[in-house]
């Protein structure tokens, strides 16, 4: 398999190159175009449990999509919002994603919800956090830019909850205020996310809670009579 990300980080969209016989997974309706000879198949993946858990916990969507070329052909896929697409070679390895985040994988990954702790209750991850585990390339999807931080042993670094992407498995990861009260209700920051390394962050440009702060007092009322 080969891919390639195009028109990022606006509009990201990805393009794969597959040999006959092999297959990927994405999210349903992350599929753009695709060419003959490459099937679909939908499968609630780990089961009833596992598409609920994905669904309810993750944010994720109820079925999985798989596609199988029989012939060598292309697919494209790309992020339900404008932005930037990342993809991740894991070996054998774990790492851990905002929700609503994945998009597709290859063969060898398992994408399910891990508890997050009770610390993220009011962080833009909420509850739980997607796991992703394996040995393979998984692409996550951003609002807005994706950028990389590598952290070292120890080195701390801050983040607004609403700019998350994801994060190695190793890097700590405690929500806490901005400051005291009056800056969390008035700074307009709220709570932001501690990650201490050693491990690889990363952080999109934009916030979609920021996005519909703005919007939604734009939106024209009704009229109830």
């Amino acid at each position: 398999m080969e891919y390639e990300i195009l028109h990022r980080p606006s509009y990201a969209l990805l393009r794969m190159e597959l040999a006959a016989g092999e297959s990927v997974s994405a999210e349903a309706g992350a599929m753009v175009s695709m060419s003959n000879g490459i099937e679909i198949e939908t499968s609630m993946r780990g089961g009833l449990l596992g598409g609920l858990r994905r669904k309810v916990l993750g944010g994720e969507s109820f079925f999985i999509n798989t596609f199988n070329a029989s012939q060598a052909g292309e697919i494209n896929f790309a992020p339900s919002l404008p932005g930037d697409i990342y993809a991740v070679e894991l070996n054998n390895e774990v790492m851990y994603a905002q929700s609503g985040s994945f998009i597709s994988s290859t063969a060898g990954i398992d994408v399910d919800t891990s508890w997050g702790g009770a610390k993220t209750f009011f962080s833009g991850e909420g509850l739980f956090l997607l796991k992703i585990s394996g040995s393979g390339t998984v692409f996550l999807s951003s609002y807005g830019a994706i950028q990389e931080v590598m952290l070292g042993a120890g080195q701390s670094y801050t983040v607004d909850t609403g700019h998350m992407v994801s994060f190695a498995e190793g890097v700590g990861y405690n929500v806490r205020r901005v400051g005291g009260m009056k800056s969390t209700l008035f700074s307009g920051e709220g709570l932001v996310v501690e990650l201490t390394g050693p491990g690889m962050v990363t952080i999109q440009s934009r916030s979609t809670d920021a996005f519909l702060a703005w919007l939604i007092p734009h939106l024209p009322k009704t009229n109830s009579g």
